[in-house]
C-alpha cells in the first residue's frame, strides 16, 4: 500500500515541503531513498523501538520510502515522526485518509517521546501558504509555530497522541497564541538601564544618536571606563520592534534552534561573541549551513568587545554584510542568504596595556605601540563605523553621586520620535527605514547643506584626510542629530557635532 505524508526542510530561513512516499510490498527490507543524511538513515532503529514500546510494530515486509524532491539533500532527525506515521498508515495500523492533510515533524526517542526541532516557525509559515490543515510538532516548539494564524498547530509529547488523533480517539487540541498580546509584552523596566551609569554624559549622547539613526559605533578607552556597561544598555533605548521585525527575528532564531519555549521574540537581540570566534561562527555557514552571530543579531545589536583581539580575517568578513545588511553563503549545490541588519557596537583599548599615553596611568604605552595596536583594525572596516568616540575614566566625585542619571525610558522616547521622523521620510523606499541605511542617492536628497556647513565639512575633510565613505558617514550622523532636534535642515552645528564623532580619523587623537 502506498501512502504520502508530508514533512519540511529548512534552507536559510525559508522552508521547503518534503513529500514522504511510503510503499509496503511483499518481500523483506527497509529502503530509504531521496538523499537522506546519516541521521535520517538511522531513523529506522528509533522508529522500530518507539513503535514497539507503544504497542505497534515495524512491518516485516519490504518498506520503500522516497523523500521527494529526490535531488534535494535532507538533513537531521526531525523526520522520525513523519516516517513513523507514514509506515503505520501504509501498513494499515492507522486507518485514516487524513494524514496527507497535515504536516508532521519531530524527532523520536526510543520510548516514543518527542525531541524539539529547529525552524518550526518557517515550517509553519510554509504549511499555511501551501494550504495544509494542521501541523504536528514537539510540544517544546509549539509556541513559536502557533504564532502563525490560520493553521491548526498541535504540540505533542508522544507518538501515541498523533496516532490517537488520526484514529479519532484523542482529545488533542490546537494551540492558540494571541500574537498581538505576545508582541505587546514590552520590557518597561530593563535589566540594564542608563540610569545606572554615573557621569559619561557625552558618551550617553553618542549612544542616543547611534540608537536614533541605527549607526555603528566604536568606544575607545582604558579599562574600567565603562565601555561594556554602556554597550549592554544600548538595547534598552532602541525603539520597540515592529511586528514584522519580531517575526523576522524569531524566524532566524527558530532556524538556529534558539527560541525554545519563548514563542515570539519581542525584545531586540543583543549578541556578544567572544574574541576567539571563527569567521564561520560570526557570519554563518558550515557543512550544514546555520545563521551566524551577525544574523542572530538581526534587528538588534552585535557587540564586539576588545575589537583588536579578534582575528583580522574574522573582522574582514563583516565588511560586506555591514554594507549590504545580508550575508550570502555559497556552496557548490546551493546558495543561502541570511538577513543581517544589525547595529555594530565595538569597544577597544587604545593600546596593548589598555591605557592612554598618560604619565598618571599605571602602565604607559608609546605612540608607536598604540599605532601598531590600532593597525590591527583595517581602514575599510573603520570607515563602515559611523561614530568613533573616546571614553575617559569617570572621576571620583561622579562615581559617588547619589543622584541617578536619566533613565533608558526617557532616552527611548526621544529615539523613538526621531525614528518615526525617519520612517515617514523613507516611506517610499522599500529597504530603507532609518538614516544609517541611506544610500548615496538618499544622502544627496535629504542631507542638503548650506554654504557655511559645506565649508566646515570641506575643511574637516582636508585636515583629517577623510575618505568618501567617511564623508557620507558624517552626513548620515548629522542628519540623525537634526532629527533628534526635529529640524528639517542640517545646519553647521549638526555637522560640527558629527565631525567630533570621527576620533580615529584625527591625527594625534591620543594627544
Amino acid at each position: 500500500m502506498l501512502v504520502k505524508v508530508f514533512g519540511s526542510a529548512v534552507f536559510g530561513v525559508e522552508a521547503t515541503t518534503i513529500t514522504v512516499e511510503v510503499n509496503i510490498d511483499k518481500g523483506v527490507g527497509y529502503h530509504l531513498v531521496g538523499l537522506p543524511d546519516n541521521a535520517i538513515k538511522e531513523s529506522s532503529y528509533r522508529i522500530a523501538a518507539a513503535l514497539k514500546n507503544n504497542g505497534y510494530y515495524l512491518p516485516g515486509k519490504k518498506i520503500t520510502i522516497n523523500m521527494a524532491p529526490a535531488d534535494l539533500r535532507k538533513e537531521g532527525s526531525a523526520y522520525d515522526l513523519t516516517l513513523a506515521i507514514g509506515i503505520l498508515a501504509a501498513s494499515g495500523q492507522i486507518k485514516t485518509d487524513e494524514v496527507d492533510k497535515y504536516l508532521i515533524m519531530g524527532e523520536l526517542s526510543l520510548d516514543g517521546g518527542l525531541q524539539p526541532i529547529k525552524g518550526s516557525l518557517s515550517i509553519a509559515i510554509k504549511a499555511k501558504a501551501e494550504g495544509f490543515k494542521g501541523f504536528f510538532l514537539p510540544i517544546q516548539n509549539v509556541k513559536e509555530a502557533a504564532i502563525v494564524a490560520g493553521l491548526d498547530v498541535y504540540g505533542v509529547e508522544n507518538v501515541l497522541q498523533v496516532i490517537d488523533f488520526f484514529e479519532g480517539n484523542g482529545t488533542l487540541e490546537p494551540t492558540i497564541i494571541d500574537t498581538s498580546e505576545e508582541f505587546n509584552k514590552t520590557l518597561d523596566f530593563p535589566e540594564f538601564d542608563f540610569s545606572d551609569v554615573k557621569g559619561q554624559e557625552s558618551i550617553k549622547r553618542c549612544m542616543e544618536i547611534a540608537a536614533a539613526g541605527g549607526h555603528n559605533i566604536i568606544l575607545i578607552g582604558p579599562p574600567g571606563s565603562g565601555k561594556t556597561m554602556l554597550a549592554k544598555r544600548l538595547p534598552s533605548i532602541l525603539p520597540p520592534m515592529t511586528m514584522h521585525e519580531a517575526l523576522e527575528t524569531t524566524k532566524i532564531h527558530s532556524v538556529a534552534g534558539k527560541v525554545k519555549d519563548t514563542g515570539l521574540l519581542n525584545q531586540r537581540p543583543f549578541r556578544s561573541p567572544h574574541h576567539t570566534a571563527s569567521s564561520v561562527s560570526l557570519v554563518g555557514g558550515g557543512s550544514y549551513p546555520q545563521p551566524g552571530e551577525i544574523s542572530l543579531a538581526h534587528n538588534g545589536v552585535l557587540f564586539l568587545d576588545e575589537l583588536p583581539e579578534f582575528k583580522r580575517e574574522v573582522l574582514e568578513v563583516m565588511r560586506q554584510p555591514l554594507e549590504d545588511r545580508e550575508v550570502t553563503i555559497s556552496r557548490a549545490k546551493f546558495t543561502i542568504t541570511y538577513p543581517s541588519s544589525f547595529m555594530l557596537v565595538a569597544s577597544m583599548n587604545p593600546s596593548p596595556s589598555g591605557y592612554f599615553n598618560d604619565s598618571d596611568s599605571p602602565v604607559s604605552s608609546s605612540a608607536a605601540e598604540m599605532q601598531r595596536y590600532l593597525s590591527k583594525i583595517s581602514g575599510p572596516l573603520l570607515d563602515r563605523i559611523d561614530i568613533h568616540i573616546e571614553v575617559t575614566p569617570v572621576p571620583f566625585d561622579k562615581l559617588t553621586e547619589t543622584r541617578k542619571g536619566e533613565s533608558s525610558f526617557e532616552i527611548r522616547k526621544r529615539v523613538t520620535a526621531a525614528r518615526e521622523i525617519q520612517s515617514k521620510r523613507f516611506d517610499v523606499f522599500e529597504n530603507i527605514h532609518y538614516n544609517a541605511q541611506m544610500g548615496t542617492k538618499q544622502i544627496r536628497e535629504f542631507c542638503v547643506l548650506d554654504e557655511n556647513s559645506l565649508q566646515l565639512l570641506k575643511t574637516a575633510m582636508e585636515r583629517l584626510n577623510l575618505s568618501a565613505r567617511a564623508f557620507d558617514r558624517i552626513l548620515k550622523v548629522s542628519r540623525t542629530i537634526a532629527d533628534l532636534e526635529d529640524s528639517e535642515i542640517v545646519n553647521s552645528n549638526h555637522i560640527a557635532e558629527a565631525i567630533q564623532y570621527r576620533s580615529l580619523d584625527r591625527d594625534g587623537w591620543l594627544g
